[in-house]
């Protein structure tokens, strides 16, 4: 298995990375009252210093009432979590990696608890919760990252008002189409690149799959996939994150392209394929108790050399072992994933 190949740079407005490998955003729950303490900053040094081409936080919150229901999920705003995030980044920058905060909303999360969906936010509450998006994303390149990904993916936020079976709204944030329901998300593109300046990397994060509903689906046809991608485009995305389950899964019949291939084929942006990379079951198993054991590479590759996608986001072997990027290229044994590594900061 020859992976060279994804030891080639990548440059992308303020992204310059070594390799094309993306650490994925995992939440983690190890910052007490939202702020993220040294433990934190180690973790992300570690993967810095292993050699990771771009590293994205777990989901870290906006400044939003309802944005979290976790008191250990990082904040994205207030001046004790955001100097956590200072000498996160701090870290990485002296192992010589780059970053990039993902900024998150949960949305609707359970029903009996204080909850902001798109069913129930007045336009103010949706002018303010954009406003405190772009708030983040100035934030996070003030504090010097090098990049800011909005999490637009798996029945959060974003993702509820994507949704036809969740957002029910008849003003101009719902709507029959994906297209229409995308307005929400194009308006928060719109206020982070205000926030952050023309050259500063984007990335939006989606899924057609949520968490409540595996076979979810957005776009059912590449013309639907492109009515609802390239707005955001327009509106200021650089970068598509991608993210299935497992990332070999043809997106549409007719073509072996997954999700990534297609946003990439429509839009002509770059990609980040994400989805099982080098172990052998999905996440969801983790949080039933199963492990997973190392997978060949090889279908990743074909996929990557073939011009499919640009880079290639990878979770739970780089939670469970920091130095795994440098040991795919020096074709040494990996890991298998425990789920005993989800409740460590290792």
């Amino acid at each position: 298995m020859n992976v060279e190949s994804l030891f080639k740079p990548f440059t992308h407005k303020s992204l310059h990375m070594k390799n094309r490998i993306v650490m994925a955003p995992m939440t983690r729950s190890f910052s007490p009252e939202g702020i993220p303490g040294q433990n934190v900053a180690d973790y992300y040094a570690r993967r810095a210093q292993g050699d990771v081409g771009l590293i994205l936080s777990e989901g870290t919150v906006i400044n939003r009432p309802a944005s979290s229901n976790d008191p250990k999920i990082p904040k994205f705003h207030g001046e004790k979590s955001l100097a956590g995030w200072k000498n996160v980044i701090e870290g990485v920058h002296n192992n010589h990696g780059q970053m990039a905060p993902q900024i998150w909303h949960m949305g609707y999360i359970q029903p009996n608890a204080p909850f902001e969906g798109p069913n129930n936010m007045s336009e103010k509450d949706i002018a303010d919760t954009i406003a405190a998006y772009a708030q983040a994303a100035g934030d996070a390149k003030k504090l010097g990252f090098d990049a800011v990904e909005l999490h637009g993916a798996h029945g959060y936020l974003i993702d509820q008002f994507f949704f036809s079976g969740m957002n029910e709204r008849t003003d101009i944030y719902g709507g029959n189409t994906i297209a229409e329901r995308s307005r929400f998300a194009v308006e928060v593109v719109k206020a982070v690149r205000s926030a952050v300046g023309p050259d500063f990397a984007v990335i939006m994060r989606l899924s057609q799959w949520k968490q409540q509903d595996y076979s979810a689906r957005l776009a059912t046809t590449p013309e639907e996939m492109d009515s609802w991608l390239t707005p955001m485009v327009k509106a200021g995305v650089d970068i598509f994150h991608c993210s299935q389950r497992r990332f070999w899964e043809a997106e549409f019949e007719g073509s072996d392209l997954n999700f990534a291939g297609w946003a990439k084929k429509i839009t002509g942006q770059p990609t980040i394929t994400v989805g099982s990379v080098g172990l052998s079951g999905d996440f969801f198993g983790a949080f039933k108790g199963q492990g997973s054991e190392t997978a060949s590479l090889d279908e990743l590759m074909k996929r990557y050399d073939r011009g499919d996608f640009d880079l290639v986001a990878v979770g739970r072997a780089l939670l469970q072992d920091p130095q795994w990027v440098k040991k795919i290229r020096e074709g040494k044994e990996t890991n298998s994933f425990t789920k005993e590594a989800l409740g460590t900061l290792s």
